[in-house]
């Protein structure tokens, strides 16, 4: 395949009487399941990755996604963005598409960078692969840390058997968010070499609406915010009887509410709000189901602190969101964010009752101005290492080391 050419913003004026030569524009196609906002983190990583890189930069994204059934349209934030959509048959967790593979063959990339693991997508990437002798980044997104592959273990190990191993043993480069997830992918054998790039933050919208809480809560509530998908891996359970255990010794005045953000199945929401009303705490925790862009937001604009007790993360973005918006925040050493303990800008808890009971303790017990301090060691944090454009200029690297333009970067560690 030729090379398409097209000036980098990144290149400088030429020193000598020759202009310098074009930086090569390459096609890149990003391969998920899903780019529904309830699938879950993925698809904002891939869509801010693919806005990022859009324009003005030497990078052409196309997005290439299964359309499941129950599936809405992507609208809020794709906009400019190639997405196309392949029809699936049988089981959403699976996602089987045939049309897939013809949308690859007729993608005309460079370079495949796929995202997640476990469905019909990772037979599609390497079957192109094998086609077209192309090459393909893998980032598996957290899903193959130790926990997350003890979650239904069997269908994985059969996944592993009869597709996955070999769609990870193909791949060109594997994307690791951090030392410990790769540390994850070397302990399973794969030798490929592994790039080093984590998640990136985009900065907070200047005006907000109010929270979907608004009218619900008192006036004078402070709000300690959970966002995410609200699943067991995420440890909820466990924050809410933490919330309890707090409760019993807090002033009778203390105007703290825990409010709970973020899509989950029905059946779990009701037994979480079994177990809130069974432990007594309906007046100060608060279901309130999913936001989306602006409203999502809103929820950290209007909360005075953020709590993740995950058993397993890859590299949360809420997380990263929470310290854009300057909030304090509880974290476990498994959201993988180690430089939010040694900047204190985040208390580290462990996915257990008294772990996070001792938690919430100390950050309702600081004053408002300590609480705004280590918000703002968050804010810097976010702002030195994980803004989106320096995401994206390391994967560009990447790419192009791959197609054999560049010698590899700073950020690909050999086996």
């Amino acid at each position: 395949m030729q090379a398409r050419p097209a000036i980098s913003p990144g290149c400088s004026a030429a020193t000598s009487d020759q202009e310098a030569p074009p930086t090569p524009l390459i096609k890149v196609g990003m391969l998920l399941a899903s780019t529904a906002a309830a699938d879950g983190g993925v698809s904002e990583v891939v869509r801010e990755l693919a806005r990022t890189m859009h324009d003005p930069w030497s990078v052409q994204v196309d997005v290439l996604t299964l359309q499941r059934r129950g599936d809405a349209e992507p609208s809020e934030g794709w906009d400019g963005i190639s997405i196309r959509r392949a029809r699936s048959l049988g089981p959403r967790s699976f996602g089987y598409s045939r049309q897939l593979d013809i949308l690859l063959d007729e993608s005309d990339i460079d370079l495949l960078h796929v995202h997640g693991l476990w469905m019909y997508p990772s037979i599609a990437a390497k079957r192109w692969h094998r086609r077209t002798r192309r090459p393909y980044v893998l980032s598996p997104e957290g899903m193959l840390d130790p926990w997350a592959l003890a979650s239904k273990s069997w269908k994985k190990s059969m996944a592993m058997r009869l597709y996955e191993d070999a769609h990870l043993r193909g791949a060109s480069c594997l994307h690791a968010l951090n030392e410990s997830e790769m540390q994850s992918i070397r302990a399973l054998g794969y030798t490929a070499p592994i790039c080093l790039v984590p998640n990136g933050v985009s900065p907070p919208p200047a005006d907000l609406p109010p929270p979907p809480w608004h009218g619900r809560l008192p006036g004078d509530a402070r709000v300690l915010l959970y966002l995410g998908r609200v699943t067991p891996k995420k440890g909820p359970a466990q924050l809410i009887r933490a919330w309890s255990a707090l409760q019993a010794g807090w002033p009778a005045a203390e105007p703290w509410h825990l409010v709970f953000v973020g899509p989950g199945p029905d059946t779990y929401l009701q037994e979480l709000q079994s177990t809130i009303e069974h432990v007594g705490v309906q007046e100060s925790v608060h279901i309130v189901g999913p936001a989306y862009g602006i409203h999502k937001a809103a929820c950290f604009g209007a909360s005075h602190g953020f709590v993740l007790p995950s058993f397993s993360e890859g590299m949360p973005i809420a997380a990263l969101e929470a310290w854009s918006h300057g909030l304090p925040t509880l974290l476990t050493p498994q959201c993988n964010l180690p430089e939010g303990f040694t900047h204190d800008a985040a208390i580290a808890i462990q996915p257990d009752v008294a772990s996070i009971t001792d938690g919430l303790r100390r950050l309702t017990a600081m004053t408002d101005r300590q609480r705004a301090a280590m918000g703002a060691r968050g804010r810097a944090l976010v702002t030195d290492r994980f803004s989106w454009p320096a995401v994206a200029r390391q994967f560009e690297q990447v790419y192009r080391w791959l197609l054999g333009q560049q010698p590899p970067p700073d950020t690909i560690r050999l086996a």
